[in-house]
């Protein structure tokens, strides 16, 4: 009988149907049968649990079921079938599964008032006078792990409904806690014990309504001491025993379970001013999770906590997550990030990669194994290896922006760098077909460049480290020769973090598609808007850097041949210029004049002596309009960028300001802002097309060409790594100015459209 008022009961509160019963008549219904003897503590000890048989009703029970089957036409058949075929176990399930719902439905805005008084009175006559809760921390402590799950949610439910109705805490769910975690190791109860304050405090976050802060630390504050004792209990253990190596023992599900604790509590922490040392015990003792990470512990346990702490390095407090950058102002998260980059390094410089054994399994759809016949090489986890890689990044920003001097940071940063790159050769494979890499900068795009929000954090990071060098050497020394500068910029490339290296790599990765840079810049999920400003202005500042490192890539392109990069399928010969000739004068040594006289078959470009500016402008034109085409259609683009129709009736008026807050975009608006923002791009493949087709109908005589050409390849000064970095920047500028004007663009771009405008008079001008 009581099986048929709990599913009516269900059905009632699924559909919003009001409960018209006496709310005694329905606590009494969620009350547990659950059987304690005398010496039944808090812990659950001493409990019986009703038989899980499906046949021990008694034969009174069946006959009531059968005559007290609620009328109900749109009650599944399904559904009701089951109410003759449910056993004592099945009872308990659906119980609290109810007391989970009616939780849920007494704090939703969208139930009615009277519906959600009806909710919370039967609750607080569950808890006031059934006491609820220690029926279910009985059910807690039960060897069923269904109903143990269960009756934790339900009790983390209630938790936070006293919590959120009677601003108090529940003394019988904390004084559970408080025993449970002070007993580790002897209590066997701490798994379960860790899931019921991690759901309440999920609870509480997820409540958008809810003042949070004094509700946190009415939950956490009881608690701050033990949690802490409890850390440095769990994670003080040798590892290397035999109960860590399975993912299943009970163990390695504390540890499991306690990560998900220190998670929360890292999210909940935003939302208090002041942190309670459980927030920042992860910090300031990271030194016990360095070491559990390079235990012998199972792996799955290794990367838990490896993406724990790459989310630490990430965290900001709610003033630096506006802001977009962190700050050193909030004194507890400065002290916090500093130790956990002290920690860091300080096991780096040692010998701690060379004790991480990564994965060399790939996980696949079913199985764990690569399918037979399969071309994928095998490598290790590449999820974690950037993830190592991006909290020993991190911890070097961090490091370098409190240091005060150059020497205070050079000599660590130097050992970490050499020690990640170390660690990124041994654990990245390339395939056969692939060139070795034998520029360190190129090693960030290689790691990186499947994840795009790991991507411009890494680069950011070094970008920062970079210009807190400069400015800490500019600040020492004002009088720096020229000799201490080049020492200084080859340093940065045997470091592997030369901002321009980095930005050029990366460039080449994606074959110089302005296209994927729009598409980072409308995303709200990467940095890269404010990595690509920071780079700008460095840029705007640093010109002749960049140009020796496109000169570089130019000249020694034999050596820099990048893994990744996406090699031009051949084309039809079109012009006198030809691709293996281009490609030969393409790895000449450059000059700073340019003078060239052909026959008149062949493209005549002739300057005077103040004109190299005006020919480099035409040369590049040429070999834009030649060799983009063909590299842009090599790569994917994100998405397929279609003319506008209404490209060409757009008005020329007044820019449009829009919100300077960046905003998440569905796919309909993106395709809206694509499509505006590259139609533009035909209009400008036809003036190539124009440029290059009186090459097509003058010039036949392709050996005459091939003969000039060679006879001045010494002397022409081809940048085309210059050419084609720029040309992605100058298309980038143009279709951000066009989406501003038709008022498509997120956020107002203003201050990066001044930048890439400036950039653009640079490279045309050559003079910063």
């Amino acid at each position: 009988m009581k099986s048929v008022l709990l599913q009516q009961m269900y059905k009632d509160v699924l559909e919003g149907v009001p409960l018209t019963k006496e709310s005694h008549h329905y606590s009494s219904l969620l009350s547990l049968d659950v059987e304690q003897s005398p010496e039944t503590d808090e812990s659950g000890n001493g409990m019986h649990l009703p038989s899980t048989n499906g046949g021990t009703r008694s034969h009174q029970e069946a006959e009531m079921s059968g005559a007290g089957i609620p009328a109900a036409d749109d009650v599944s058949n399904s559904f009701a079938n089951m109410n003759r075929s449910f056993c004592p176990r099945e009872v308990m399930l659906l119980q609290l599964t109810l007391i989970k719902m009616m939780v849920a439905k007494a704090e939703s805005q969208e139930v009615e008032f009277n519906m959600r008084q009806k909710y919370c009175e039967i609750l607080v006559l569950l808890l006031k006078e059934a006491k609820i809760d220690s029926q279910l921390i009985c059910l807690v402590g039960s060897s069923d792990q269904l109903l143990s799950h269960m009756a934790s949610k339900s009790l983390a439910s209630l938790v936070y409904f006293q919590l959120k109705e009677e601003n108090m805490l529940n003394v019988t769910w904390y004084t559970f806690s408080l025993k449970t975690l002070s007993g580790f190791p002897v209590d066997a109860q701490v798994a379960q014990c860790l899931w019921t304050l991690t759901a309440a405090l999920k609870e509480v976050l997820k409540d958008r309504a809810l003042p949070k802060a004094g509700i946190l630390m009415k939950l956490l504050a009881p608690l701050d001491a033990v949690l802490e004792e409890f850390y440095d209990s769990i994670l003080v253990h040798h590892f290397d025993s035999h109960r860590y190596t399975s993912p299943y023992s009970e163990a390695a599900n504390n540890l499991i379970s306690f990560v998900d604790l220190l998670e929360a509590l890292l999210i909940s922490r935003i939302e208090l001013e002041l942190p309670l040392r459980c927030h920042r015990v992860l910090f300031l003792k990271v030194s016990c999770v360095l070491n559990l990470i390079s235990s012998s512990v199972h792996y799955l346990i290794k990367k838990l906590f490896i993406m724990l702490l790459k989310k630490c390095v990430l965290y900001k407090s709610r003033e630096d997550a506006k802001s977009g950058s962190l700050s050193l102002q909030n004194s507890s998260l400065y002290e916090d990030m500093l130790a956990l980059s002290n920690a860091v390094l300080q096991v780096v410089n040692l010998t701690w990669f060379d004790q991480i054994s990564l994965s060399e399994k790939i996980s696949y759809f079913g199985g764990s194994e690569s399918p037979s016949g399969g071309d994928t090489p095998s490598g290790s986890d590449q999820t974690v290896l950037r993830a190592l890689s991006l909290v020993v990044l991190k911890a070097l920003e961090f490091k370098c922006q409190s240091s005060a001097t150059e020497d205070e940071i050079k000599g660590d940063f130097r050992i970490s760098m050499s020690q990640l790159l170390m660690f990124w050769k041994s654990h990245l494979k390339s395939s056969p077909q692939s060139c070795p890499v034998v520029h360190q900068c190129e090693w960030l795009s290689l790691i990186f460049i499947e994840q795009d929000d790991d991507l411009w954090e890494a680069a950011k990071a070094l970008l920062l480290i970079y210009l807190k060098f400069d400015r800490l050497r500019y600040d020492a020394a004002d009088n720096s020769g020229q000799k201490e500068e080049e020492t200084c910029d080859a340093l940065t490339h045997a470091s592997g973090y030369n901002p321009h290296c980095i930005f050029l790599f990366f460039l080449e990765k994606i074959a110089f598609d302005s296209t994927v840079l729009l598409d980072f810049l409308i995303s709200s999920e990467t940095c890269f808007l404010e990595y690509l400003v920071r780079y700008l202005k460095l840029l705007r500042e640093d010109w002749h850097q960049f140009v020796e490192v496109c000169n570089h890539f130019d000249t020694k392109h034999a050596s820099f041949q990048s893994v990744a990069s996406v090699s031009p399928p051949h084309r039809e010969k079109q012009s006198c210029v030809t691709d293996e000739s281009s490609q030969n004068a393409c790895e000449q040594e450059p000059q700073t004049r340019l003078s060239l006289a052909s026959s008149q078959n062949c493209l005549v470009l002739t300057t005077e002596q103040g004109d190299n500016e005006v020919a480099e402008s035409n040369l590049s034109n040429l070999l834009i309009g030649t060799d983009s085409t063909s590299l842009l259609g090599s790569l994917q683009s994100l998405v397929n960028y279609d003319s506008s129709e209404e490209s060409e009736l757009e008005p020329d008026g007044k820019e449009c300001l829009v919100n300077t807050k960046k905003v998440p975009l569905n796919n309909e608006s993106k395709k809206r802002i694509r499509e505006a923002g590259y139609s533009y791009t035909d209009d400008a493949q036809n003036m190539l097309k124009s440029e290059v087709l009186p090459l097509e109908q003058e010039g036949r005589n392709t050996s005459s060409c091939l003969t000039c050409m060679a006879s001045l390849e010494n002397v022409i000064p081809l940048r085309v790594m210059l050419c084609k970095s720029t040309k992605c920047l100058e298309e980038l500028q143009k279709a951000i100015s066009r989406l501003q004007r038709r008022n498509l663009f997120p956020y107002n771009p203003s201050a990066l459209l001044k930048l890439l405008n400036h950039i653009e008079k640079i490279s045309k001008n050559g003079n910063p």
